[in-house]
């Protein structure tokens, strides 16, 4: 018996120090903590965020806190995350300019539509831009422009200025614009 028992104590002592099989650890890590592994994606989705509501913060604009829906409806119809908010600027100088209650900060239909709220405007717009636009080879501001803000021959530099200034824009430079 106490030779049983000292074979099983060596056993265990030798399986303790002996190294383990790389691909034993790998899949049980991934197996045991999955649900918390962060992809790469969510990563840039919360540095997109954080940048377009400090951005628009600095504007003083109505649709700071909606930078998570523009996000997530630009990654939905596969747009650039720039591309609305740059046209929010460029049309309403990022929402602070509209008709009363009509959330179109877009200038969609020359302003004069009217919209339930501002997530079913940006869910609208998105959209619209994918199907008529991105679909159809429009994919750029300067494609764009002549369809959607015809006959301005500036429109698509001006979306492009504001596509560049969201993209340059370095949240930690304006700390306060984060705690909204």
């Amino acid at each position: 018996m106490k030779r049983i028992l000292l074979l099983i104590f060596a056993a265990l002592m030798a399986a303790s120090i002996l190294p383990k099989p790389v691909q034993a650890q790998e899949n049980k890590l991934v197996m045991a903590g999955y649900s918390a592994v962060l992809k790469s994606t969510d990563i840039k989705a919360d540095f997109r965020v954080a940048k377009l509501q400090a951005f628009l913060a600095r504007y003083d604009s109505p649709l700071t806190s909606y930078a998570q829906v523009f996000i997530d409806v630009a990654d939905e119809y596969q747009i650039d995350w720039k591309l609305v908010p740059a046209i929010t600027g460029v049309e309403s100088t990022f929402g602070k300019q509209i008709p009363y209650n009509s959330y179109n900060a877009y200038g969609w239909n020359n302003g004069n539509y009217y919209f339930k709220s501002w997530e079913d405007s940006l869910k609208i717009i998105s959209e619209a831009l994918r199907e008529k636009y991105f679909d159809r080879g429009l994919d750029t501001p300067y494609k764009i422009g002549p369809v959607y803000a015809p006959p301005s021959k500036t429109w698509g530099g001006k979306v492009n200025y504001f596509m560049q200034k969201i993209e340059d824009f370095n949240p930690e430079a304006f700390p306060l614009a984060l705690t909204i």
